[in-house]
């Protein structure tokens, strides 16, 4: 009677630790966003039996609120650079899905109707101008997708006015008075302190009051010489009418 062969099947069984160190959130920062996609930091700890947290580290990971940012408003002097960022750097920047970049415009309006946008080609997360022109002015509009699931995590409107150069002066520290600007900066104003002569004008300096001492002026003396005028145009008369009497 025959045998049949004996198989022999070794298992090879990768070993599995009997004790995992389970890590668990110990704290975390609120998102540095209000809205969309932002960062924020948390302390992991692994927790012994006993209950103990130890050998904690900390990891910085994306967070998401509300997806929707609204309409930021942005008044910009014509000639000036100036860059739309649609994604923070260090979100942008962190372990995870990649993101995809649509900008929109609709030129001449500040709006938030979907309606009335056009695409925009920038593929990037930042828009720049260098510099912005008036004809730039409107409203942008950015959306920012997760590539693989095309799930959207942020919409923000941008809606730009470009004011031009020879409208009005934006310096707004000239138009202080020089009480204002020790006050902007913290410091108290002197009593009876006299500030420079170009920032502290006197009443009688202002162009009131000089209009109102030259309509004065002129004044009297159109009535000096209508009164001079007068009196010759009087003797003249009186002269006129004596020698008519002596001729009778």
């Amino acid at each position: 009677m025959e045998q049949s062969p004996i198989v022999v099947i070794l298992l090879c069984v990768e070993s599995i630790p009997l004790r995992l160190k389970p890590m668990v959130l110990v704290n975390s920062t609120p998102c540095s966003v209000t809205c969309g996609l932002g960062v924020k930091q948390e302390q992991l700890c692994e927790v012994s039996p006993a209950g103990e947290h130890r050998n904690c580290s900390l990891v910085r990971s994306r967070c998401l609120s509300d997806w929707i940012c609204g309409l930021q408003h942005l008044s910009v002097p014509e000639g000036k650079p100036l860059q739309l960022t649609c994604l923070s750097r260090d979100a942008a920047s962190l372990e995870g899905p990649n993101f995809g970049y649509t900008w929109k415009f609709a030129r001449g309006l500040i709006t938030t109707n979907d309606l009335l946008f056009h695409p925009l080609s920038n593929p990037s997360r930042s828009l720049s101008f260098s510099p912005v022109l008036e004809s730039h002015s409107g409203t942008y509009r950015c959306d920012v997708q997760v590539l693989s699931s095309f799930q959207l995590v942020k919409r923000i409107y941008f809606g730009l006015r470009v004011i031009p150069r020879d409208l009005v002066n934006l310096d707004f520290e000239k138009s202080l008075t020089w009480e204002q600007q020790l006050a902007a900066k913290g410091l108290e104003v002197p009593e009876n302190a006299t500030g420079p002569r170009e920032r502290r004008e006197r009443f009688w300096e202002k162009q009131w009051f000089s209009e109102v001492v030259l309509g004065i002026g002129s004044g009297v003396i159109m009535g000096t010489v209508f009164g001079l005028g007068l009196c010759c145009l009087g003797r003249i008369c009186g002269k006129r009418a004596a020698r008519e009497m002596n001729g009778d």
